[in-house]
């Protein structure tokens, strides 16, 4: 008994020990990553939450030790870097400043806070992260390829073309402590050892301008190696590194405006030995190559594979060495080689068909249920040669056929539109042609396609269900955000935007993942928002924003898409972009401000940001502009010279921000004069006086307006942009950019109700539209989509950002979520709304619900923030938390606003 007893006594002080630490930090990450394994950064930069039972916590202290030993890191100690106690609050974005770090090095850190009673806490868990290549001459390896030649006439690249395989024996001699392989394969690349293929990344490496920047990536291949004789192998793609001269829109020829070339690789293993020798093998001449069973592939039209031109067991060892040669040193592209820290391409989903319809002789039509990117894998048993071909769509015509139109590559869909020897029609086709052995299984490797819809063809017997599946790809990036409500349409919304997103981010955030799969900057300005409340988009969009920069046009101006196609519709001059879509290069940055509190984004780009204000500023017309693109898609008269002074505007308020942001005082005040000075221009031309209109007054004009703060008569311009929606029986007429900025200005104007009345519509147009109409993506454009419009457009995604900001009311109120305002905007029938974030300080959460008794709401606010809690009452009503009134600060909008710390709260109104 007095064992018990004591047992007892000191499980009971380690709880109160336990419950007596403040403060914990928890979710370590590098660079936005936990744990990340190539890096190439010198001064990477460490962030962290904290987690705590009690409320109010903040940090006022903070300590880091670095070090490359983890037993040194265990006793407290650094070799590396050890900041001793920093009293600062600051827990997200902290830059390393210690020694300067190694090359091909891994690291460990730690850190330990205090909090506002200058209470400390422990260390937290060691974390890692380690370096890839640092300095350019890092790099010891050769650009290989198996020396082919593309061909002399633009008409033979639609020809049979096999692509390389590549392999090299070599011998581990002695028992292996660590194995890294560091490698970029262009156009794309699959890497194998010993016959298993090494990670789980598919279409690699991402999309970038070769001619400026070229991504690897960095492979643990420890538990791959074995000691003895091993076999690395190698396949290549096309990808878009070697494309087809395939005519864009008719227009723009790839190879002429991006550097391209054949498919090549450079690549690295570096092997660590348990006695600490080390040993490297280089892709160079040594490596032997042989062409191999893909014998067409490319990004729009698909890929082709023959079986029976498998080398048997080619990346193991004792391959035949029949048909094999030495691979031959290539120039490879000219772009600076740098890590790939953007999520990679994954399969983040196997999808089942929902039927089979048997259309004619010999063909049938799959229906996977869902609108996606990826590609389909067969399952196939039949004779040698049987050659089966898969052509896929978005849609199927009244009598069941494939209609492949809305998925035809850019439009081409006339014969010779796309160039000497391209397809008449442009569209989604992969073929497999059987070896004739057992059961075989296939999915193409180096294309991605847009479908719903699978029309098969030379299928031995029929197909079944079980025989063929969906693998849907896109960069997997994290879920960070989750939203549901008592709206069962709202719900179903979400989650089509989800699916359209998601099949919009490879590697590049695209605006269809079919059609055009190309990155498009008015359609990240007016969807990021929307994409970060839902995933981890902090390292993608850093190379959006780089991507962009890359594509800078000598006089300063920004391209329309990056990495650029030639596209550049309404813009200024050379190849820059109408300004709407140049505007993605700085909003971008903005909103990894904004939401992830990155600075060095903004200092990184200032020079390039400058280089742009400049050339805008030599464009402009008495400070304004009067040409772009416009409100894209909308319904009444866009009004594109008055959209594009005000994006103009836009450029010049963030030049102002970014400038005091850096401390540049000079170009602060030199911007704001020149925002006033458009303000005032814009004001000048386009305000009707005394009547709240501007230009022609449609939704599209009197929302840029408001959003953009410009009208002098605020009440009389929401008045005429209300009277708008009434003319149109309260639907929109919105294109992409007023739609997205409809919401904020209806959000911030408290008419919350308005906003819900035109989401929640099921007849033309809206997003209801869609959804009865067995939309499951986002379609391009209001209309139904016939055959010409993509049905995966994320552009109209932008009402999810909606259901964050307002419905559940979760909203920065200070960079990175230091500061955080939850104020959901209950409406109409909607009863109850549930939300959160994953923000870099922790998780946020605002589950509410009304009902004849009252209101409740449950917010959690994340350590080492504060936050302003707006609970919808009446006028001077009390509001409850817990057992206890809460203090209110004010009363605003119909709301209590209550000003709290971190911790989880219960408020309730009513009984």
């Amino acid at each position: 008994m007095k064992k018990v007893l004591t047992l007892t006594i000191l499980c009971c002080l380690f709880l109160m020990n336990s419950f007596a630490i403040p403060l914990l930090p928890t979710t370590l990450t590098c660079e936005y990553m936990v744990n990340p394994l190539g890096i190439d950064t010198k001064t990477p930069r460490f962030s962290w939450t904290l987690s705590s039972a009690e409320r109010n916590q903040l940090q006022s202290a903070y300590e880091i030790i670095v070090s490359d030993q983890m037993q040194e890191l265990q006793q407290g100690k650094g070799n590396q870097w050890t900041t001793g106690k920093i009293i600062s609050a600051q827990s997200i974005q902290l830059e390393y400043a210690g020694k300067p770090l190694q090359s091909f090095t891994k690291y460990y850190w730690r850190v330990r806070v205090v909090n506002q009673k200058n209470e400390a806490s422990g260390w937290s868990e060691i974390n890692s992260f380690e370096t890839a290549t640092l300095n350019a001459n890092d790099w010891t390896a050769k650009w290989i390829s198996d020396d082919s030649k593309n061909p002399a006439k633009d008409e033979d690249y639609y020809k049979e073309d096999r692509m390389p395989l590549l392999r090299k024996e070599f011998a581990a001699g002695k028992k292996i402590a660590s194995a890294r392989l560091y490698i970029s394969g262009l156009g794309y690349y699959e890497a194998f050892l010993n016959g298993k293929k090494i990670g789980d990344h598919v279409l690699e490496p991402g999309f970038t301008t070769y001619k400026k920047q070229v991504l690897y990536s960095v492979y643990d291949v420890t538990a791959m190696l074995k000691k003895g004789n091993n076999v690395a192998g190698i396949m290549l793609g096309s990808g878009w590194w070697n494309p087809l001269p395939l005519r864009i829109f008719g227009r723009f020829d790839l190879r002429k405006i991006q550097q391209t070339g054949r498919p090549c690789v450079l690549a690295e293993i570096h092997i660590t030995y348990t006695d600490g020798t080390k040993h490297t093998i280089n892709t160079d001449e040594s490596w032997q190559t042989a062409p191999g069973p893909v014998i067409h592939n490319n990004v729009y039209l698909g890929e082709k594979y023959d079986a029976r031109l498998e080398q048997k067991n080619w990346n193991t060892i004792g391959a035949g060495k029949a048909g094999w040669k030495n691979a031959s040193i290539t120039t490879g592209p000219s772009g600076i080689i740098t890590a790939q820290i953007a999520p990679p391409i994954r399969i983040t989903k196997i999808i089942r068909p929902v039927k089979i319809n048997e259309q004619g002789k010999d063909t049938f039509i799959v229906d996977m249920g869902q609108n996606f990117a990826g590609v389909a894998r067969i399952k196939v048993k039949g004779p040698k040669g049987t050659k089966i071909t898969m052509r896929l769509g978005e849609d199927v015509w009244p009598d069941g056929r494939l209609n492949f139109m809305t998925a035809v590559a850019t439009q081409l869909k006339s014969p010779g539109a796309g160039g000497p020897g391209s397809p008449d029609i442009a569209w989604q086709e992969d073929g497999y042609i059987l070896k004739g052995s057992g059961t075989e299984t296939w999915q193409p490797q180096f294309t991605f396609h847009g479908f719903r819809y699978v029309e098969i063809t030379g299928w031995p017997g029929k197909p079944t269900l079980a025989d063929i599946e969906g693998l849907r790809m896109n960069s997997d990036v994290a879920q960070q955000g989750n939203f549901s409500c008592s709206n069962e349409m709202f719900n179903q919304l979400h989650k089509v935007i989800q699916w359209t997103f998601l099949s919009n981010i490879f590697s590049v955030q695209s605006d269809c993942p079919a059609r055009e799969k190309m990155g498009y900057g008015a359609d990240m300005v007016v969807s990021s928002n929307a994409f970060i409340y839902n995933y981890g988009m902090a390292n993608f969009y850093t190379k959006a924003v780089t991507d962009f920069a890359n594509e800078q046009q000598p006089d300063g101006g920004i391209t329309e898409i990056a990495p650029f196609t030639g596209i550049a519709d309404r813009g200024y001059g050379g190849d820059s972009g109408p300004m709407g879509w140049e505007l993605g290069y700085s909003f971008l940055q903005k909103q990894l401000y904004d939401f992830y509190g990155d600075k060095q984004v903004i200092e990184n780009n200032y020079p390039a940001f400058m280089k742009q204000m400049e050339f805008l500023q030599s464009k402009a017309k008495d400070d304004l502009f009067y040409w772009d693109i416009g409100d894209h898609e909308a319904l009444d008269t866009k009004p594109d010279a008055f959209s594009a002074s005000c994006f103009y505007y836009h450029h010049a308020k963030l030049a102002e921000e970014f400038a005091g942001i850096l401390h540049k005082q000079d170009d602060s005040v030199k911007f704001a004069k020149l925002a006033r000075n458009i303000k005032e221009a814009i004001i000048s031309k386009y305000n009707v006086r005394n009547t709240g209109r501007f230009d022609n007054a449609t939704q599209s004009a009197q929302t840029m307006a408001l959003w953009y703060g410009l009208s002098p008569e605020k009440d009389s311009a929401l008045a005429v942009l209300m009277s708008e929606y009434a003319r149109h029986n309260m639907h929109l007429s919105t294109g992409i950019f007023s739609t997205k900025m409809m919401f904020d200005v209806l959000r911030e104007n408290d008419r919350n109700e308005v906003a819900y009345t035109i989401a929640n519509q099921k007849t033309f147009p809206g997003w209801g539209f869609m959804l009865a109409n067995g939309a499951t993506t986002l379609w391009e454009t209001w209309a139904p989509t016939g055959t010409v419009y993509s049905q995966n457009h994320p552009m109209f995604g932008s009402v999810d950002e909606w259901f964050y900001r307002s419905l559940v009311g979760i909203n920065p109120a200070a960079p990175g979520f230091q500061k955080i305002i939850i104020h959901p905007q209950p409406a109409s029938d909607l009863t109850w709304a549930k939300g959160s974030y994953q923000c870099m300080y922790g998780t946020i959460l605002s589950d509410w619900e009304k009902s004849s008794n009252g209101f409740a709401l449950h917010a959690v606010i994340p350590v080492n923030t504060t936050a302003l809690v707006y609970v919808p009452c009446k006028e001077n009503a009390v509001v409850m938390e817990g057992a206890g009134k809460v203090t209110v600060a004010r009363y605003e909008q119909g709301c209590a606003v209550v000003q709290v710390g971190s911790g989880e709260y219960f408020f309730r109104v009513g009984e």
